[in-house]
């Protein structure tokens, strides 16, 4: 795994990353992100948000706008952007990618997460 770069803010646990990316996941976002074709720079955003059934829900998409106080880090180039009040709740967290018959996409390992959903997109 590549080593994480923080640029705003501390998180409220000892220096932890809010989410990391596996190489997988982060040479799957690479391809995307270069697949958008734009000029400006863009960063993979991972929030969660209140709503589903368990409670949470993740949402991911690319963004080009930072907040002050964002968490960014950076993985194998790819930069990765998280809220502050997100990022308390995805501390330790991992983003994986899996392109199996399976099951392909990301999927998100949530230590924080007390109960989750049959789809995977919400937790408590």
């Amino acid at each position: 795994m590549s080593s994480a770069t923080t640029t705003s803010v501390s998180l409220t646990k000892k220096d932890g990353d809010p989410i990391v990316l596996t190489d997988v996941a982060a040479q799957k976002v690479a391809e995307l992100i270069a697949a958008e074709n734009v000029d400006e720079v863009l960063a993979l955003r991972v929030a969660v948000k209140p709503g589903g059934c368990s409670g949470f829900n993740y949402d991911m998409f690319f963004d080009s706008e930072f907040a002050d106080d964002d968490v960014l880090r950076d993985f194998s180039g790819v930069k990765v952007v998280v809220d502050p009040q997100s990022a308390e709740l995805l501390l330790g967290s991992t983003l994986d990618y899996s392109d199996s018959l399976q099951g392909a996409g990301f999927h998100i390992t949530n230590p924080n997460a007390t109960r989750t959903c049959g789809c995977g997109n919400s937790f408590s």
